[in-house]
């Protein structure tokens, strides 16, 4: 069934405040006190080696990350390489934040202006909990960069300056454009005011004063493949209706993908509504893509029929990455998303070399599953 997607002026029935509780998922408490969206701990358990008797486990982002490039995913989930934080990243966690903190008010107090008056609480809170994210702030710009930003000056002025007596002024009383901190402080202030008008869209296509979400932020999990692989992930926003349907709701900071790239929008939130169905014997109703930059909603409605093509895929997705594991061959796949990898400079598509393999031990027989992956 294809997706549709409703203006501004959507009218669905907005879900009461009515909660259902998982049967054997695990879920986070509504409102998620003290967690940060985007923090959450990247602990995605690579495949099992021969003697672990563990369920396997894979989360809607790890998955995507094998669907886009098995490369990627080795890098991210099994050598676990570092990569670089963008300013568009930490937009995204920082507007999740504000709207699950939203929530926290009185229905009548969630205005846009409440929300606006979140924006630098919330990036107090995540620069405590991560104080290199400054960095993104405070880092002087490459010189090319600035080369190409600054006027070049005439040689006449050029030799002026380097003739001039070093005593002609103080420098404390010499306003300079190109200071550091007065730049970083206007970089930072256009970072907090972008991340506002993306709050904006968000009010362009809900009402927050008439949703009462069940959960927020939530965790929920489910084991498939006859328990040998247990699927998880973090669901920004549930909504239960008083007849007890379900609504999962995905708040997305980029722009709306055209209708060609819908179903891969679409794959995080399937994975969602396979993991309520599993544990709470329900088929959400409506799957919502939130896009706040266009201020649009993508609703979908899946069917249990095709939430089990979904599982045998995941079932599928899962055995492809063992065997890679054992065969320790993960090749990239390039794509126009390669320019956005982290990882090129040890990519065999861009002249670089992998890292060797890591040996990953057979964990103890029982042993307590890793922490869930961030999904985003």
């Amino acid at each position: 069934m294809a997706a549709d997607t409703a203006t501004p002026n959507d009218t669905a029935t907005q879900p009461g405040p009515a909660a259902v509780a998982g049967a054997t998922g695990s879920t986070g408490t509504a409102g998620g006190a003290g967690a940060i969206p985007g923090q959450r701990p990247d602990r995605p358990a690579a495949a099992r080696t021969p003697g672990d008797r563990r369920a396997a486990s894979l989360s809607p982002s790890r998955a995507a990350d094998f669907k886009t490039c098995p490369l990627l995913y080795r890098f991210r989930s099994i050598d676990r390489l570092p990569e670089r934080t963008t300013a568009e990243q930490i937009r995204g966690t920082l507007v999740h934040a504000v709207l699950e903190r939203l929530f926290d008010l009185p229905a009548d107090q969630r205005t846009p202006e409440a929300a606006a008056a979140l924006v630098e609480p919330q990036w107090a809170r995540l620069l405590a909990a991560e104080p290199a994210l400054r960095d993104l702030f405070t880092a002087e710009e490459p010189a090319a960069v600035k080369a190409a930003a600054e006027p070049t000056a005439a040689p006449a002025d050029a030799e002026a300056e380097a003739d001039a007596p070093a005593d002609i002024a103080d420098p404390a009383d010499i306003a300079d454009p190109a200071d550091p901190a007065e730049l970083d402080a206007e970089r930072l202030a256009g970072f907090l005011a972008s991340a506002r008008d993306l709050l904006g869209g968000y009010f362009a296509v809900e009402d927050p004063r008439r949703l009462e979400p069940a959960e927020r932020e939530s965790l929920v999990s489910a084991t498939v493949d006859g328990g040998e692989l247990l699927i998880r992930g973090y669901i920004d926003r549930l909504d239960v209706a008083p007849d007890g349907a379900l609504r999962v709701v995905d708040y997305k900071t980029g722009g709306a993908p055209r209708e060609a790239f819908e179903a891969r929008a679409l794959f995080q939130l399937k994975f969602y509504a396979l993991v309520l169905w599993r544990t709470r014997q329900v088929v959400p109703r409506v799957l919502r893509l939130l896009y706040l930059k266009d201020a649009e909603i993508c609703d979908y409605t899946p069917e249990a029929e095709e939430l089990l093509r979904f599982e045998r895929t995941l079932v599928a997705l899962w055995q492809a990455i063992e065997r890679a594991t054992a065969a320790q061959d993960f090749r990239p796949k390039p794509s126009r998303l390669c320019d956005w990898c982290s990882h090129q400079a040890h990519c065999p598509a861009y002249g670089g070399t992998p890292p060797p393999f890591p040996v990953i031990p057979a964990p103890a027989a029982g042993g307590a599953p890793e922490a869930p992956g961030a999904d985003e």
